[in-house]
């Protein structure tokens, strides 16, 4: 994968998840599987990007290679339950055990407001604690019935998360001029051969 340079196409999300899930979102699509090009490619290029979204300690905390190879099977993990989303089968599990192995690991507390509000969050504060909190809002999204609603472009070539919001929630590409027109095309070309 090559290094980012200029503007993001994610920056500007056609189609948005709602609330914390936007950042689970944010997260699957800082690779442009089509061009090759990946937010997380370079540690330069991913603290920035991690330090903006809440995945990287404010405090200066250091980040190195590993941290960001972590960061880059999670998204690869969430992307797998996304195409699960989009009609897939069952994600296979060695591709969900990256999320497996941080459940295991990152210790959560239960905090409890005035109103009586009662949230949970990471004890820690390095990569993997804050990877933890993308679990909670997968958990609180499967739970509010939003989950079901973020998929992943039926173009295996492109495989970008979007928030279906159309009225039956059938959406299968991430853009219909492109990623839709392109998949109806390769397979009007299909049917035209097999004929």
């Amino acid at each position: 994968m090559t290094t980012l340079t200029g503007d993001w196409l994610g920056d500007q999300e056609a189609k948005p998840a709602p609330g914390p899930l936007r950042r689970v979102q944010a997260l699957i699509n800082t690779v442009d599987r089509e061009s090759g090009i990946d937010r997380l490619a370079a540690v330069a290029d991913a603290a920035p990007w991690l330090l903006d979204n809440g995945l990287l300690a404010a405090d200066g905390a250091a980040l190195d290679a590993a941290d960001v190879e972590l960061v880059v099977t999670v998204r690869e993990a969430l992307r797998a339950m996304v195409v699960h989303n989009t009609g897939a089968p069952d994600p296979d599990p060695a591709a969900i055990a990256p999320l497996r192995d941080i459940a295991a690991d990152v210790a959560f507390r239960a905090d409890l407001d005035d109103a009586g509000l009662v949230t949970l969050a990471p004890v820690g504060h390095t990569v993997r604690d804050r990877l933890g909190a993308l679990l909670l809002i997968v958990s609180d999204a499967q739970r509010d019935g939003t989950w079901s609603y973020l998929k992943a472009c039926a173009n295996d070539d492109c495989q970008w998360a979007f928030y279906d919001r159309s009225r039956n929630h059938g959406g299968t590409w991430c853009d219909m001029a492109t990623c839709g027109n392109k998949l109806k095309n390769r397979d009007f070309r299909a049917r035209r051969r097999g004929t």
